[in-house]
Parts: structure tokens; C-alpha cells; sequence
């Protein structure tokens, strides 16, 4: 069977984010999750080795682990009771000899020669990622120096997780990663952002793209740009909205956790992966393509567990920002499916993507869609299209 595009992406020399370490924290904890269309295990055994498996049935192909997450000495498919551990070898098969010497599985037959397909797995900061190719660079290089760095720079120490829904999105899943791209649409379509000062175009910061385009992270800082107060008002921009009011205005009180003045920062991995943090909201979500017009959208929020109490209900309090109903996201789940809509009958015409000029580098500032070209630049490497 030929891979369509996206499926030569999730299955090529990509990696892929399974899920947070802390959950498979201790052996016998294992996870369920997805990687494209794939559905996958991911397990700790006695050793404390992490494991990543297709969660297929060697013998008809149905899932062999049901549940979303617990705890396990191996797994059994319900449909003939085939047995694997936790690295998804084969173990045991029901009447693998017969009964009474009649039927069973043929003379020679050896479990070690069938079995789900296996990944490669790498553990960073906190995240287990997998991969199909073995022949993948290592995560690290995947990732390029500049990123990887912002991304440690969140995920400097051990997380709690602190709650996850999933969200459906009316789009390609393509759609949506270059969203989590876009550093030049937030202030303009979330109203949210601008009226209450949380980011603006005419704050300083910019973005990080990876050599290859692949991967990326936007900064926001909370210092306003000299002589740019005026900028969003001169041109007309619909930013502030007087209907906009805080009940509770010491919801968006926040602390400076990192020492740098960053008050947003986005990150992603290419194809589907995007850690978020605004203000002290911190979150970790997964792509996962449900189809050409169909997208799931896992979100997984976390705190550190050293967090004091204020902060652990500060990071509760502002998860209200984002999500299906988020206060500066809700539109994202939106607009996504406005595009889809918009270009049903123009499959021969051109998005023009031009902010910023054309190349995919890095850039000190978010007037820009210069990430947003390097994920096409990633994605047309793979599949040659």
C-alpha cells in the first residue's frame, strides 16, 4: 500500500511526540497515543527502559491495548488472546499447540519472527518522541541547537501533569501547524491578546526557525517597543474591544518563572507537536490528522512539581486562556476551518506568504511568516512534492 503525503511525514525520518515521560513514570505504566494515523504503546518496563510499539495485533490487527493509560505486566488482545510484554514482544498465543495434538499453529512457527512494528524512542527534557526510521538523526540534531534550547528552557525540570481534553478541529491537520506558526496573526485575530496587553506586534521579540525550516519558537517579551504605542490605531486594526472586562481582573497576574522577561513563547516540533507557554499557562499539544478536513488537538497542561500553591493556581487559573473555549484560542479552533472552507474550490491557486521576504530564518521580530515557510520547506523535503 502506497503512503498518501502525510503519512510518508509521520512515518518517515521524523520525530514524532508520544507523551510526557512523567506519564510512564514508574515500570509497568504505559500510555496510549497516536502518531499520524498510527495508534501506539508507550511503556516502561522493569528495567525502567522506555518502549514505543504499533498497538496492532501481530495475528488479525486489532488494537491490543484498549485503555488510554494505566498500569500493566503485559498486554493481552481481547479478540484471540494473543499476550505481548511491555516492549511488545510476543509471548504467549491461545491453543498455539492445538487441542489434543489437532490444529494450532504449524510446525516451525517461531513468536519472535512476528509482532507489531517497533519505534525508536528518545526521551528529552521530559518527552518521549518516536520514530519509524532508524536511520533518523538524533533528536537533538533533529531539533538544531537554537531550539532545543528554547525548549529546555521551559522544560528545565521535572512536570506534573495538571489536566487534558481533546480538541476537534473543522481542518486539515497542516492547517493548524501553520497556525502554531503564525506569529503575525495573534494580535490581530484574538482581540483577547490586545486588549489586555498580553501580546502585541509592537512588543519586542521575534522568532526562532531551525536550519532545515522544520521547527520553531515566537517570543513575546513584555517591553513595548519605543514609539510603537499608536502603531495598531493608526492603521485601523480592530485590537481593543471596550465590551472586553475582567470580572476578576487579578486572573492575568503572573510572575517572570523564567528570569527573562518572556511572557509567551510557542515552540514546535515538526510535524505535530507544540509546547506553549503564556504567562505561566504551560501546556504540551499534539496534531493528529483525522482525515483531510478533520483534526484532533491533544492538549496536556502542566506545573512543576515543585510549584508553591499560588503558583499551581495561578498555571489553573489562566489554562482558561486557551483551549476550545480559551479566551485568546478559541478563535484558532475557528479559523482553521474558515480556510478549509475558503479554498474547497481553488486546489491550482496560491496562498501568498510573503511577510517577512521568503526565506526561512530566524527573525528579531513577529511581523512575519517566515516559520510558516519553513514548514512547507520541511514537509515538501519529505514527501517531494
Amino acid at each position: 500500500m502506497r503512503l498518501d503525503r502525510d503519512q510518508q511525514v509521520f512515518r518517515g525520518r521524523t520525530w514524532n511526540f508520544l507523551c510526557l515521560a512523567a506519564e510512564v513514570a514508574t515500570p509497568g505504566r504505559f500510555r496510549t497515543c497516536r502518531m499520524g494515523d498510527m495508534p501506539v504503546v508507550v511503556s516502561r518496563d522493569g528495567q525502567g527502559r522506555l518502549h514505543a510499539f504499533e498497538n496492532r495485533c501481530a495475528h488479525r490487527g486489532a488494537l491490543i491495548v484498549l485503555e488510554d493509560e494505566g498500569q500493566a505486566r503485559d498486554f493481552t488482545c481481547v479478540y484471540h488472546a494473543w499476550r505481548y510484554d511491555l516492549s511488545g514482544g510476543l509471548q504467549s498465543i491461545a491453543f498455539e499447540g492445538g487441542v489434543q495434538g489437532k490444529g494450532g499453529m504449524p510446525p516451525g512457527f517461531c513468536r519472535d519472527t512476528v509482532g507489531p512494528r517497533r519505534l525508536r524512542v528518545a526521551e528529552l527534557h521530559g518527552l518521549v518522541f518516536g520514530s519509524l526510521a532508524w536511520d533518523a538523526p538524533p533528536i537533538d540534531e533533529y531539533l538544531g541547537p537554537d531550539v532545543l534550547a528554547k525548549l529546555a528552557r521551559v522544560l528545565h525540570k521535572p512536570v506534573e501533569v495538571l489536566g487534558r481534553y481533546t480538541q476537534s478541529l473543522p481542518n486539515n491537520w497542516k492547517l493548524y501547524a501553520e497556525n502554531t506558526k503564525d506569529t503575525y496573526h495573534a494580535s490581530l485575530l484574538h482581540t483577547f491578546f490586545t486588549t489586555f496587553r498580553i501580546t502585541r506586534l509592537t512588543q519586542d521579540g521575534g522568532v526562532t526557525v531551525s536550519p532545515d525550516g522544520a521547527h520553531h519558537a515566537s517570543a513575546t517579551h513584555h517591553r513595548a517597543l519605543q514609539g510603537q504605542e499608536t502603531a495598531y490605531a493608526a492603521q485601523q486594526i480592530r485590537t481593543e474591544s471596550d465590551r472586553l472586562q475582567l470580572a476578576a481582573p487579578g486572573f492575568l497576574e503572573s510572575v517572570d518563572e523564567f528570569g527573562d522577561g518572556v511572557v509567551v513563547q510557542i515552540l514546535s516540533v515538526f510535524p505535530g507537536f507544540v509546547l506553549q507557554q503564556i504567562h505561566n499557562c504551560l501546556a504540551v499539544r499534539q496534531i493528529v490528522p483525522e482525515g483531510v478536513e478533520r483534526t484532533s488537538l491533544h492538549w496536556t497542561f502542566i506545573g512543576f512539581a515543585d510549584d508553591t500553591p499560588a503558583l499551581r493556581q495561578m498555571r489553573l487559573l489562566q489554562g482558561n486562556l486557551v483551549g476550545p473555549a480559551g479566551y485568546v484560542s478559541m478563535e484558532d479552533g475557528a479559523v482553521g476551518g474558515f480556510v478549509q472552507r475558503g479554498i474547497a474550490a481553488a486546489p491550482d491557486e496560491r496562498a501568498t506568504i510573503l511577510m517577512g521576504g521568503t526565506g526561512c530564518e530566524s527573525q528579531g521580530n513577529r511581523a512575519t511568516e517566515s516559520s510558516v515557510r519553513g514548514f512547507w520547506r520541511a514537509w515538501r523535503a519529505l514527501t517531494g512534492y
